[in-house]
């Protein structure tokens, strides 16, 4: 059976909403937004607000084993960070060579790095070098930054330094989220190296996922935007629901939000409480037309108390009976 990753989604997928996904079930495992690495040494607090499954053995709390992921682009300073990282998170340390961002492009790191591949093999050995070696040692990339030239050169780099596998998301770094995803690269990558090649990049369903098994060859998937948009992806996958959404799945949907808007308020400041709610939310119209009316029924709401009263209202209308609880949480 394919094993299933859930994708590290930097400014969507923090540590609540990992902690909702995978205790929705069906995840081999995750791998948390990146941690930056600069000229310093990074500090536990860092670790402890933004992975903070390294306090419970480097899992979720359903259980679910969590990678710790870098980024920087200075060699030295990402084998002494990941050398930190890695005696606070048994189940791997991986290197972002995929991130669009400008803002960490403009510095040089993410998906930038891709347009020198003897720098990733110099970032990469030198991590390794550093990590205890039953710490696994991961790379994510994306094709290149405007263009595919170099992409096999990156890959062969990644894995010569030492990758134990790489995840390849389909796409330049100039592609941004544009589909279509182009899983034939994958192949094509999974074909020049000798380590596996996990592959991601417009899994929204599960006939998606099957397409991206076939044409790339890989076996194992790594899921982002998919499973924000559907948080049962990976249980359809797994034969554990119905294939396509539905209505009736809508109040277990809402029940999923009630418990993620309960776990930001105790993480995160009432000022972005709202923000991080409508943010799932304008996924989650990708696969139920009812996300988009309540989307719109909390649009200006901006006190979260006020938000879970309309979602209970909305539960209440969908029959669940969940009115009570959600309301008194």
């Amino acid at each position: 059976m394919s094993q299933l990753y859930l994708a590290p989604m930097e400014g969507l997928a923090d540590c609540v909403l990992r902690d909702v996904l995978t205790r929705t079930g069906g995840f081999d495992r995750c791998v948390s937004e990146f941690v930056r690495v600069t000229g310093s040494v990074l500090p536990m607090r860092v670790y402890e607000r933004d992975t903070p499954e390294i306090l419970d053995g480097g899992r979720t709390p359903a259980g679910t084993p969590m990678v710790i992921q870098l980024l920087g682009s200075d060699p030295e300073w990402m084998a002494v960070n990941a050398a930190r990282a890695a005696g606070l998170s048994p189940h791997g340390i991986d290197l972002n060579f995929g991130c669009p961002a400008k803002v960490v492009n403009r510095h040089g790191g993410g998906a930038m790095l891709l347009a020198n591949p003897e720098q990733l093999h110099r970032i990469v050995s030198s991590v390794r070098a550093a990590v205890p070696a039953d710490i696994a040692v991961t790379a994510k990339m994306r094709l290149g930054v405007s263009d595919t030239s170099l992409a096999i050169d990156c890959a062969t780099a990644l894995a010569e330094g030492g990758a134990a596998h790489l995840v390849v998301h389909a796409r330049t770094r100039d592609d941004g989220y544009r589909p279509p995803a182009h899983w034939e690269w994958i192949a094509r990558i999974d074909d020049a190296v000798k380590v596996p090649v996990i592959a991601n990049g417009d899994v929204w369903t599960v006939s998606d996922w099957q397409r991206c098994r076939a044409v790339s060859g890989c076996a194992d998937v790594m899921i982002g935007r998919g499973a924000v948009s559907d948080p049962f992806l990976a249980l359809r996958i797994r034969g554990l629901m119905d294939r396509t959404a539905s209505h009736e799945e809508w109040p277990a949907v809402l029940s999923l939000l009630v418990d993620y808007l309960r776990k930001l308020q105790a993480r995160v400041t009432p000022r972005h409480e709202h923000g991080r709610v409508k943010m799932w939310l304008s996924y989650l119209k990708r696969t139920w037309p009812q996300a988009a009316e309540l989307h719109a029924a909390i649009r200006r709401l901006q006190d979260s108390r006020d938000i879970l009263d309309v979602i209970a209202g909305a539960s209440a209308m969908s029959g669940t009976g969940h009115r009570e609880t959600l309301a008194s949480g």
